[in-house]
């Protein structure tokens, strides 16, 4: 079954994107501030109209401009992480997790309750289902916020600079949660860290002034880019040249 294809045009943004993903496969958008990389996301979620463009997902349209087809944000089986968790303040985390299970899934009350337990096992954080939102840290609020993300089960998971926001030492465990979630589901990632491409991704493309510049294995796009931004992030990480990426992919890869 095919991944997504995707091909957005914004006019005022000056944005004229085509991209396709493979069916279970990870790719980094990478680009500076302004590049286009958010319009993606937006179009993707449903919360934004391009002038022209359509997205296919596993067969599925979500958008066809031509035909004047939009599946709702609502209705697309997309789930977008941000850089903040988002969570609901008055609910506990496991009712936090069982909101998707009952109104995208349908499941009943107690049901959603079980498996929303579950599922916070899973990514280790059952321990934390009683809590609130303000109980939590920052690292533990994102990992709650993932387990969410993924508990409708969406065809389509999408990381907004996810580890952004945390303290350095949140990042390491939540980039593993994350890499265990990405593993074998069509996802996209939006990052401006070279250690999150090699880690997470295994293909990164390149967004600059709104169109896609450079693509290809993660070590061959940091170790050769074809790009502004590319050529500036290797200046201000310079270990990128100085070290084995492949070696430091494998161990990043690690449990």
């Amino acid at each position: 079954m095919s991944g997504l294809e995707l091909r957005v045009h914004v006019a005022d943004r000056d944005v004229d994107v085509a991209l396709e993903i493979g069916a279970g496969e990870t790719v980094a958008v990478i680009g500076a501030n302004g590049a286009g990389k958010s319009t993606l996301l937006e179009a993707l979620a449903g919360f934004l109209r391009p002038d022209r463009g359509r997205i296919v997902l596993e067969g599925e349209t979500l958008l066809d401009t031509e035909s004047s087809e939009a599946v709702p944000p609502h209705r697309r089986p997309v789930a977008l992480l941000a850089q903040e968790a988002l969570l609901f303040p008055h609910l506990t985390v496991r009712n936090n997790v069982a909101f998707p299970l009952r109104h995208r899934l349908g499941l009943a009350r107690p049901a959603a309750a079980v498996e929303a337990g579950r599922r916070l096992d899973a990514l280790g954080a059952g321990h934390l289902a009683q809590r609130r939102p303000a109980q939590l840290s920052g690292g533990q609020a994102q990992r709650v916020a993932l387990v969410r993300a993924l508990a409708a089960d969406p065809r389509l998971l999408l990381l907004d600079e996810p580890l952004a926001a945390l303290d350095a030492t949140a990042v390491p465990d939540m980039r593993a949660a994350l890499r265990a979630a990405a593993s074998g589901r069509t996802a996209l990632v939006v990052t401006h860290d070279p250690l999150d491409a090699l880690s997470l991704a295994e293909r990164v493309v390149v967004i600059e002034r709104g169109r896609v510049v450079q693509q290809g294995p993660p070590t061959e796009v940091l170790r050769t880019p074809r790009s502004e931004f590319g050529r500036s992030l290797l200046a201000l990480n310079p270990w990128i040249a100085a070290v084995d990426l492949e070696a430091l992919r494998a161990g990043l890869g690690d449990d």
